[in-house]
């Protein structure tokens, strides 16, 4: 009957390969969610917060009026001055505490303008700290996820990658002091490590074809992708019209959908171990052509990174944008991401991806350089596209990389590396934040972009020496039947789909 044709419908889906990807995909797609939706939040949250805070300590000695409620919603988050209008009869307000009329009636942009600009660049460095929180315990996380999923299997820590971030959302959602965000945000951190080393580890090892590989990972890409386009202007809007409690609410949900997901298909309960011992973390580490890549995935990224706290604070500063425009500001950069990731993870293969990411990288530099010059939030337009797109990039071809390089000179397991690539992109996004909100408020937004825009083009030439890598002794010997350039083939003889148990035979270096 119906329980026949759902458990035959479960034994197929663990031997599908896309339903493994499908998994991998929403996994990494909500784990970016709750990344960037705090985007735009955080920072005008914070302000308000620490505003109101200064305020209300200034306002002791006078009397005020209560605010009416009605007229409260209309009035910017920013503008405390104007709160103090809302009473009831104006006249009995002190006068030095009255604005002047026109101020009342100011436009919305100047309504917008936070009237604090000390306190505003002194938010750069505790949104910085915030945002790199997470990728700072992701980064400590991840060499122990690494081993501990050739043990194990990737199926349990994909699962307590996603209980984690379940309870960082919800934590998120009901937190109103900057120390228990930092403490969501910082908790993140782990499920992020168990989820992306998991997640990527189970493709490379389920996809073998380098060909396949490449596409299957540019696809779970874009499901982070995804994740860091929808996350910001989503965080926006919702904190605009609803409140701050309510993304994180429906970020909850959707976890809850992915877990069922995952505890039918993949059976997070057994232990699935490689069949073969890894290499080990430090050996891989050593490997200078990894290296690189793992250089290039962190300098890249790390543009964003930087872009995320100091941004918003420089166009509230600047253009005073509104809420809903802080988060919608990083659509551009998303939007080109997904559509990087995407073209080049069939047309790195083709072109080489050592050049792909070469050409990524000099583009990041160029498109970061030029942010500072936007004077409104549409010419931010171009740079961001160009940022996310050059991003895409360098990501689509550094990713299946790193497994082809653990083919062509280690053992072809896939948890180790995998945690170094998820190590250099939370090194692009915990010294992004921390180090470049501290440059902000010295230094200046402007100088911030032109540094890592110059680092970005300086080390694009390092990307040359991945063009021909030379393969180890051992791997040489297996490898003399296949002519093997950067275009290869599958390493791997495996002729079935591998059962999800990865009881599936790879080769012996004999």
């Amino acid at each position: 009957g119906v329980c026949h044709d759902f458990s035959s419908w479960l034994r197929e889906g663990r031997q599908s390969r896309r339903l493994i990807l499908l998994i991998v995909f929403i996994a990494l797609l909500l784990d970016n969610m709750l990344l960037t939706v705090v985007v735009p939040i955080i920072p005008s949250y914070l302000y308000a917060m620490d505003d109101n805070a200064s305020t209300a300590a200034e306002s002791v000695t006078a009397p005020t009026q209560p605010p009416s409620s009605s007229f409260q919603t209309i009035v910017s988050l920013y503008d405390n001055s104007t709160r103090l209008t809302t009473g009831g009869a104006l006249p009995s307000i002190p006068q030095p505490l009255l604005p002047t009329t026109s101020n009342v009636f100011t436009s919305t942009s100047e309504l917008d303008c936070p009237n604090n600009s000390k306190q505003l660049l002194n938010e750069n460095v505790k949104v910085g700290l915030l945002f790199a929180s997470k990728a700072t315990v992701q980064l400590i996380t991840n060499p122990f996820i690494g081993p501990l999923t050739n043990r194990i299997g990737y199926q349990i820590p994909l699962f307590a990658g996603f209980c984690i971030m379940f309870l960082s959302t919800i934590m998120f959602a009901f937190s109103k002091s900057y120390t228990l965000l930092f403490l969501a945000r910082s908790f993140q951190g782990v499920g992020s490590s168990c989820s992306s080393v998991a997640g990527m580890g189970m493709l490379a090892s389920v996809y073998t074809d380098d060909e396949e590989r490449g596409n299957a990972i540019g696809i779970a890409l874009g499901g982070l992708a995804m994740g860091v386009l929808v996350g910001p202007p989503f965080g926006s809007v919702m904190y605009e019209f609803v409140g701050k409690t309510a993304p994180f609410l429906i970020l909850a949900v959707l976890a809850i959908l992915d877990g069922a997901l995952q505890l039918f298909v993949l059976q997070p309960s057994k232990v699935a171990p490689e069949s073969q011992k890894g290499t080990s973390l430090v050996t891989l580490m050593r490997d200078p052509y990894i290296l690189i890549a793992a250089g290039a995935i962190c300098f890249a990224n790390m543009g964003i990174a930087m872009l995320e706290p100091a941004l918003p604070i420089w166009m509230m500063e600047t253009m005073c944008a509104k809420k809903w425009q802080l988060g919608v500001a990083f659509i551009p950069a998303s939007v080109s991401y997904l559509i990087g990731t995407h073209i080049f993870a069939v047309l790195a293969h083709k072109m080489g991806r050592w050049l792909c990411s070469l050409i990524g990288m000099i583009l990041v530099g160029i498109s970061i350089l030029c942010v500072p010059l936007a004077k409104d939030i549409y010419g931010l337009i171009l740079p961001n596209f160009g940022v996310g797109f050059a991003i895409g990039m360098v990501d689509s071809s550094m990713m299946p990389i790193m497994g082809y390089l653990v083919d062509l000179r280690h053992v072809s397991v896939y948890g180790s590396v995998y945690a170094i690539a998820d190590v250099a992109f939370c090194m692009g996004f915990a010294l992004g934040p921390s180090v470049g909100g501290a440059i902000a408020r010295s230094i200046g937004f402007p100088w911030l972009m032109t540094i890592i825009g110059i680092i970005d083009i300086l080390f694009a030439p390092l990307c040359f020496f991945l063009r021909s890598p030379p393969a180890t002794e051992e791997k040489m010997a297996i490898l003399m039947d296949s002519n093997c350039s950067m275009k290869t083939c599958s390493y791997s003889t495996q002729g079935t789909y591998p059962q999800m148990s990865n009881e599936f035979e790879t080769e012996s270096e004999d």
